[in-house]
């Protein structure tokens, strides 16, 4: 079987400071500081599989974020917006 070759994963500084602080924050939603955790761990490099299982995570997750990151950088960590009835604060 052959390895898929994965887009590259290189962060700016600027990037690489946002996505540790939502990793490392308190207030941070639990779904995103994962996000931003898979992220930086792709980003030192490895294969989705070997990202998955340092994290204790599915192989798939690691490659949806992962792809979502390449295309969309930090905007893609954070949940996107979903049909239903609006919040009311």
């Amino acid at each position: 079987m052959a390895v898929q070759r994965l887009a590259p994963l290189i962060l700016s500084d600027d990037e690489r400071a946002e996505i540790q602080s939502q990793a490392m924050r308190r207030k941070t939603a639990q779904a995103l500081a994962l996000r931003a955790r898979i992220v930086l761990t792709c980003a030192e490099g490895g294969q989705n599989k070997e990202v998955a299982d340092k994290l204790g995570l599915e192989r798939g997750t690691v490659g949806k974020w992962r792809r979502r990151f390449v295309e969309q950088r930090v905007a893609a960590l954070h949940d996107e917006s979903r049909s239903g009835a609006a919040a009311y604060h």
